[in-house]
């Protein structure tokens, strides 16, 4: 993994917030951090119902080239785009080529770590960009080198977006909100 990102070994990660002013600003501050992001890398995103959470990764996606519709798995758990087969983790639909494979997981249904599990979550790890949405339900399962990202409501469109993450990754994340 990218020393960059996640930081070294003796360093904890450095978290700094940042204010936007509406979804595209959100949605940029994704498409910024993707250009940091490989296969075995985790991202981690938290908030409340409404906060963002998904539109943030759609920046994320679009900055991975993903091109093809990104949703919230709400009920089905799990999304998947192949970045370099061109596949879909939605049935019948064409997926269109993108950067890397992205594995885009919604833990808000699930109650216990083994349902996480369950979901095949430990083999997306080494091989996708897994976007974890709720995964701060199950800090004992998500690796511990994710960079976290915790997104609060503020007045009307506004949102303060909490990010954990090698120095490097957070210091040009900030590029993104000026």
């Amino acid at each position: 993994m990218n020393a960059s990102i996640h930081g070294d070994a003796q360093s904890r990660p450095v978290r700094r917030s940042f204010d936007t002013d509406g979804p595209g600003q959100t949605a940029r501050v994704g498409r910024r951090l993707a250009a940091w992001l490989a296969p075995g890398d985790t991202v981690q995103v938290s908030g409340d119902l409404g906060a963002g959470k998904t539109c943030f990764i759609q920046g994320i996606c679009a900055g991975l080239d993903i091109t093809e519709p990104v949703t919230s798995p709400t009920f089905t758990l799990v999304n998947e785009y192949y970045g370099q087969s061109g596949q879909s983790g939605q049935p019948g639909q064409p997926g269109q080529l993108g950067r890397v494979p992205v594995a885009h997981f919604d833990l808000y249904r699930l109650d216990d770590p083994e349902s996480v599990l369950d979901l095949g979550l430990e083999e997306y790890l080494d091989t996708c960009v897994c976007l974890v949405e709720w995964g701060d339900k199950f800090p004992g399962i998500m690796p511990s080198d994710a960079v976290t990202v915790n997104i609060e409501i503020g007045a009307g469109t506004r949102r303060t977006l909490e990010i954990a993450g090698g120095s490097e990754l957070v210091s040009d994340l900030e590029a993104a909100v000026r």
